[in-house]
């Protein structure tokens, strides 16, 4: 079938406009001839439509091989043909030029609707992660914030005086105390560890969500040198577009479940080690609480000894006045109420540093002033027995349970390097959506079972039994210490405890006998017997016997605390 269209422009010298349609082994041939301009092109375009909508599944070859000039008009027209699918063909550097120029604008502005096409894919995805994931990381974000703001508020300076019990002292250090918050932060550590550990026996599954774009080289891909006629080098740049769930986890796994078994005993050492910093603590507050109970019965014992001072200072200046006493008197008097005044000094000194001390270990504010309402006592207890109170404390110490716990935690841990010689059965799948845009996805799957079993490791494997049996020799050794050790500490805190016993006894009985030589000097040197040189001396003796008794019963209150400590009975004692 050949078709002719002609058309005559008013002017001779301008070629005329024709256009040949001819159909050659399915493909339809349109050969344009003369200048494509002006009314041309309308020609051009209503014989397009017609052969269109004539031959909708045909192949269109549009031959500009005699076309000598084309307007913007035809331009235009020609890029439609080409979008529809017309192959134009030209000869000629112009024709040529024109053909590139439509040609590569059309194959643009295609791939500029393939990146925005991408890019709203991208968005997509975007909103779609932001979805699933915001809302998880909205409280973990808005935590910082609040810290931030209440860190930003003014510090404000504490007011009034906090007096503390010894049973509050040491309620409020188990709360504030940095050392003991962050034994209790290494055991939730641990727990954690441990949820880290069961994880790996628990089935495991993601949402993935992928876009891609491949080009594959036939040739290297099945290691052939030469290309085969008519099959093309390469294949692609074509897109993958892929969504769904996929999933694994071991469904028979000997070692992942013995080094769960050994995470869980690491943990349960982990918080006897939690307990055995708060027993340590508790025994620090404690021991500074009596230190600075001392250093306060000190500043008591001393004032008190400034006022007798003073008194009998005060008896020698009015013997002198009098005429009964010597100026010697008088003034060995005052040498020792000087004495007694720097020795006051320095319990206050003494008496303050030990209250920063329990200040800080009470994790308080640096400026806030602490009063102490309990007092040295004495509480006549009966003595326990050195076999019983050793087997209470390799009962109860949390040392020692710690390292029973790590013992048995190394024993699993060798175990589970045994164990990685066995065949280990694991399972794995997925389910996506597969194609080349969202709109053209079909389900695909894939279900996968392995059986895997080591043949060689390399010496990995017995390495790695020899470093747990390291362990558990090590451990074995600390065990054997540390029982060593309790004992030790219990048989010290019962006899130091045995002896302050005795010595608040004798110490009491010590102030009393030096009280009554003083009231007997201070008579005798009253009615003029003797000079105030006994006087002094029976000061002496009640200084010396008042510092016996403060030192006693600290002594046997610190010998208490140390029983509690070597039986593990510290926060039983001391936290109410």
């Amino acid at each position: 079938m050949a078709t002719e269209v002609h058309q005559t422009q008013p002017d001779p010298h301008i070629d005329m406009f024709r256009v040949t349609t001819q159909k050659k082994r399915c493909k339809v041939l349109l050969t344009i001839e003369g200048r494509l301009a002006g009314e041309s092109v309308s020609t051009l375009e209503h014989c397009w439509r017609e052969l269109r909508a004539a031959s909708p599944t045909e192949k269109f070859n549009v031959d500009l091989c005699g076309v000598s000039f084309i307007d913007t008009a035809g331009k235009t027209l020609l890029k439609e043909i080409h979008r529809q699918g017309g192959h134009l063909v030209a000869q000629g550097c112009l024709n040529q030029e024109t053909v590139k120029e439509i040609t590569g604008e059309a194959e643009r502005q295609a791939e500029q609707d393939k990146k925005h096409t991408k890019k709203s894919h991208i968005i997509f995805y975007i909103a779609l992660f932001s979805l699933l994931i915001v809302p998880a990381l909205t409280p973990a974000q808005s935590q910082p914030q609040s810290q931030q703001r209440r860190t930003t508020l003014p510090a404000q300076a504490p007011t009034g005086v906090v007096r503390l019990t010894l049973d509050q002292a040491v309620g409020l250090a188990l709360k504030q105390n940095t050392t003991a918050r962050i034994a209790v932060l290494t055991a939730a550590q641990s727990e954690q560890d441990q949820k880290i550990a069961l994880s790996a026996l628990l089935p495991q599954a993601d949402l993935g969500v992928s876009e891609q774009y491949e080009r594959i080289n036939i040739v290297a891909q099945f290691g052939g040198n030469r290309i085969f006629p008519g099959v093309p080098q390469h294949v692609g740049p074509f897109p993958i577009f892929s969504a769904g769930p996929s999933f694994n986890g071991p469904l028979f796994d000997l070692t992942l479940f013995r080094r769960y078994q050994a995470s869980r005993s690491s943990a349960k050492a982990s918080r006897e080690d939690s307990l055995s910093t708060r027993e340590q603590v508790i025994l620090l507050v404690v021991s500074q609480y009596i230190g600075t109970l001392r250093s306060m019965a000190d500043v008591q014992a001393s004032q008190s000894r400034v006022d007798l001072a003073q008194a009998l200072y005060n008896q020698a200046a009015d013997l002198q006045k009098e005429g009964v006493g010597t100026g010697i008197d008088t003034l060995r008097a005052n040498v020792e109420l000087q004495n007694e005044s720097q020795r006051l000094l320095e319990a206050q000194a003494t008496r303050e540093t030990s209250l920063f001390g329990l200040s800080r270990l009470l994790n308080l504010d640096p400026r806030q002033q602490i009063e102490l309402a309990d007092s040295l006592s004495f509480f006549d207890t009966p003595q326990p027995d050195v076999e019983t109170s050793i087997e209470e404390g390799l009962s109860a110490r949390p040392e020692w349970k710690s390292v029973q716990e790590q013992l048995r935690a190394a024993e699993l841990q060798r175990k589970a390097a045994f164990a990685s010689r066995l065949p280990a059965l694991h399972f794995s799948g997925n389910w996506t959506q597969l194609g080349t845009d969202p709109s053209s996805v079909i389900p695909t799957y894939t279900y996968a079972g392995t059986v895997s079993m080591p043949l060689f490791t390399g010496g990995r494997i017995r390495a790695e039994t020899v470093r747990a049996d390291l362990d558990i020799q090590k451990l074995q050794q600390q065990q054997a210490d540390l029982r060593n050790s309790i004992a030790l500490d219990v048989k010290t805190a019962l006899i130091n405890l045995d002896s302050a016993r005795s010595q608040v006894r004798v110490a009491n009985l010590g102030v009393q006998l030096s009280k009554e030589e003083v009231d007997q000097a201070r008579d005798r040197f009253n009615a003029g017997v003797a000079n105030n040189i006994e006087v002094i001396q029976a000061q002496d003796s009640l200084a010396r016997a008042n510092d016996n008794q403060i030192a006693a019963l600290y002594r046997f209150n610190q010998a208490r605390a140390d029983l509690a400590r070597s039986i593990g009975q510290m926060e039983r004692v001391y936290s109410k």
